[in-house]
């Protein structure tokens, strides 16, 4: 799929490998667009990769003294939905990424190659673009802030030159006075691509009491953003522009939500007609301002949220000693349950791939290749994540966890007990990844209940079995972990 590999530690690095190949390299951060792109032939040419992973610091999220938040490159939707700064003072965006696919693809996927991407039903979009947010580009040749609004020219387009990398992602903290949401339509609870989605901001006035209710009060500014139903993210201006000046009544409400339906311009494909988006357009947008009204936007996110983490990293990646280049005979030095394995084989590949072909671990499965079943679920440097979605020479370096080394010798892991013992094995093809999910959870929190075992094992299908056995198979483990604990 490529030929080169190069693993940075420098910002300047990977700017140098850009300005040298072009248009034949790409930036890996997450890489979990970008494999499917290249498999599926949507990015043609790509050559080189650069992995800027083990680059430090650029996973930070801080705010800074004219209270505008920024977000590195590598900030994950984990990151972002863990986040105190983000969930207190940004958090329509908070709730999106919470909402994209499931925690193993929200532990590798950024909000920078969210927005790269450049899909009209990215998630993240959305609420940046009703955020103000802008981005800053940098190359060789210095650096520009292009605001976001100004950063798509079309259904997965953008301003970026082939030699630039997105190095930053900037907008204004939401004030006192501000209030907003997100919601997302999609076609089942987790690992859905948007039907819809729309992020709602609303200034009000100042001098208003924002106590609850909040109908009846005076707006000052609005900002809605709708995804999905344009060839990129749109302000539905209209309805804007009329709810600007107005109190939050319900007849506001209902005409507001309505002038937004009249923006979005869908198409009918897969998973929905164009008629059923516009509709749904003038439904969410009124389910978000009814929820700011009564307070009740942030219903349904969790306090603390399943992040498959475990510990005591905490999302954090491990850092190279220096930068690599991985021509087709460069090593892979990797330790995989505990032992050092080096491979001369194997580099083109995924680390699904790598495991199972190159080590012979074949207990991880392949079920999709494409992150939507969960069942190639490994802990790498710590996390879970979805090893058909990870360039295979990220294992350089780093230390990799798979179902075969899950057990302490002959004693099985809690998990793998309770999952025999509660019959929660079927065709057994699928069970790998929801044993793995399942551990990583029961590190992060030893004593789940029902709705955060929910949450860990939202990324992993079966199609044998409605989950009851499985669901009850981990809790159970958590019960075996508290009498053992």
């Amino acid at each position: 799929m490529w030929n080169k590999y190069y693993s940075v530690t420098q910002i300047d690095e990977a700017l140098k490998i850009l300005a040298e190949h072009g248009a034949k390299a790409r930036i890996v951060a997450g890489a979990t667009d970008l494999i499917l792109e290249i498999e599926r032939g949507v990015r043609r040419g790509i050559e080189v990769l650069v992995d800027i992973t083990r680059v430090p610091g650029l996973d930070r999220i801080v705010m800074d003294e004219d209270h505008v938040i920024h977000l590195g490159p590598l900030v994950t939707h984990n990151h972002c939905a863990d986040s105190k700064i983000i969930v207190e003072r940004a958090y329509p965006l908070a709730r999106a990424a919470w909402e994209v696919g499931a925690p193993q693809i929200r532990n590798r996927g950024t909000v920078a190659g969210n927005l790269i991407t450049a899909s009209p039903a990215n998630d993240t979009i959305t609420p940046l673009m009703a955020l103000n947010a802008r981005v800053t580009l940098a190359s060789l040749r210095g650096e520009r802030v292009v605001p976001l609004s100004e950063f798509y020219t079309g259904v997965r387009r953008t301003v970026m030159a082939p030699d630039e990398m997105l190095v930053d992602i900037a907008f204004p903290a939401l004030t006192p006075g501000q209030r907003g949401t997100f919601i997302k339509l999609g076609l089942r609870r987790a690992q859905a691509i948007s039907v819809v989605n729309a992020a709602v901001i609303l200034t009000f006035a100042p001098g208003e009491d924002l106590s609850l209710p909040l109908a009846n009060k005076k707006i000052k500014d609005v900002a809605i953003t709708l995804g999905a139903v344009a060839p990129t993210i749109i302000h539905a201006r209209n309805a804007e522009v009329y709810l600007a000046g107005r109190e939050l009544s319900e007849a506001t409400i209902t005409h507001t939500a309505h002038l937004a339906m009249e923006t979005a311009t869908p198409i009918d494909d897969v998973r929905s007609s164009a008629g059923y988006r516009r509709e749904m357009v003038r439904v969410c947008v009124a389910r978000s301002l009814r929820a700011i009204s009564s307070g009740e936007e942030r219903v349904g996110f969790p306090a603390h949220p399943v992040l498959l983490w475990g510990k005591p990293r905490n999302g954090d990646r491990p850092t190279l000693p220096a930068s690599q280049e991985h021509a087709a005979d460069a090593p892979i030095v990797t330790t995989i349950n505990g032992q050092q394995h080096t491979f001369h084989t194997g580099h083109n590949k995924t680390l699904l791939r790598l495991l199972r072909e190159e080590a012979g671990l074949t207990g991880t499965k392949e079920g999709c290749a494409e992150g939507e079943c969960g069942a190639c679920t490994v802990f790498l440097d710590g996390m879970a994540v979805m090893s058909c979605l990870v360039p295979a020479v990220r294992a350089h370096g780093a230390e990799i966890i798979t179902i075969e080394g899950l057990a302490q010798g002959d004693q099985l892991h809690p998990v793998q007990q309770t999952f025999i013992e509660d019959g929660a094995v079927q065709c057994g093809y699928c069970t790998p990844g929801f044993i793995m999910s399942a551990a990583k959870l029961l590190e992060e929190r030893p004593h789940p209940n029902r709705d955060e075992v929910t949450q860990a094992i939202a990324g992993n299908l079966c199609r044998c079995t409605g989950y009851y056995k499985i669901v009850q198979a981990i809790e159970h483990a958590g019960q075996l972990e508290k009498s053992n604990g």
